[in-house]
């Protein structure tokens, strides 16, 4: 491994723990005493945010609790043993919930038609209840920067809302606090560091291989505007943080019914023939 390899993995590894450490912080994610159960699908970016939950919890300044949490949706030929072998390895306490989710998403999808949407309802209502029974005060969740880009285009251009996935999130009953650590993060960032640290990744045989999804034609468009105006992603999830209710046009979120001109205001234009 050469010498500016290393130091290329270290700047990224310390770009993704200070980019956590930020969106931690900013939405007060975690707080002291907090039971935070981290979801893990097998996938490469909660891995990741478990290793960097990890690594927060050693630093931190307050004391937090740690249990991640594995749903085996019964899909046929998931390797059962990997995650409790990798978790053991570096000593986390976790819990497999086993739910079969598969026949239910088999059962009411026709063929060939899109699973994700029914498929992660099923598996958050599993996961909201059972933090509710271990007594978790958090739940957190590896979606990252891109992914709060592409539902915000998602739902803009298929459901006419403007919205996207926010980084912390009270559910509808108020009984679970979502977070997600990652949320300043980039997918290309975690991709590079899940390929460094060389995590057990855990296909989806459900539904990562299905073609022309709503969300892969969006993540294909992203990408091609970053690659012609390299960080318009980054611009765009700053939009996110930047709302100006005023120049929308939500009457719910402003009142633009009561805009009436003010008398009082200074006029805008000089009097040119009095100078």
């Amino acid at each position: 491994m050469s010498t500016s390899l290393s130091v290329n993995q270290n700047k990224l590894q310390k770009r993704l723990r200070r980019l956590a450490g930020e969106a931690v912080t900013d939405f007060n994610m975690i707080e002291d005493g907090d039971k935070v159960m981290v979801c893990l699908s097998g996938g490469k970016d909660s891995y990741t945010m478990l290793d960097i939950l990890l690594y927060l919890q050693k630093v931190a300044p307050i004391q937090f609790e740690i249990v991640a949490v594995n749903m085996d949706q019964k899909q046929p030929g998931f390797p059962e043993h990997v995650l409790p072998a990798y978790l053991e390895s570096i000593g986390v306490p976790y819990h497999i919930i086993e739910k079969d989710t598969y026949s239910v998403v088999k059962e009411k999808i026709p063929e060939g038609k899109t699973t994700c949407s029914l498929c992660s309802r099923l598996r958050r209502g599993t996961l909201y209840t059972y933090a509710d029974e271990i007594g978790a005060t958090k739940m957190a969740l590896g979606h990252h920067r891109d992914d709060i880009l592409e539902t915000f285009f998602l739902n803009m251009f298929y459901g006419g809302t403007l919205k996207a996935m926010p980084p912390k999130l009270l559910s509808d009953d108020g009984r679970n606090v979502v977070i997600r650590p990652l949320a300043y993060c980039s997918e290309k960032d975690i991709e590079a560091y899940s390929e460094l640290k060389e995590f057990p990744i855990i296909p989806c045989n459900l539904c990562g291989s299905q073609e022309n999804l709503q969300r892969q034609v969006v993540k294909e468009m992203l990408l091609e505007w970053e690659r012609k105006s390299p960080g318009r992603t980054e611009i765009m999830f700053r939009a996110l943080q930047n709302v100006v209710p005023s120049q929308l046009a939500d009457r719910n979120l402003f009142d633009f019914q009561s805009l009436k001109i003010d008398d009082s205001a200074t006029p805008r234009f000089l009097d040119v023939m009095s100078l």
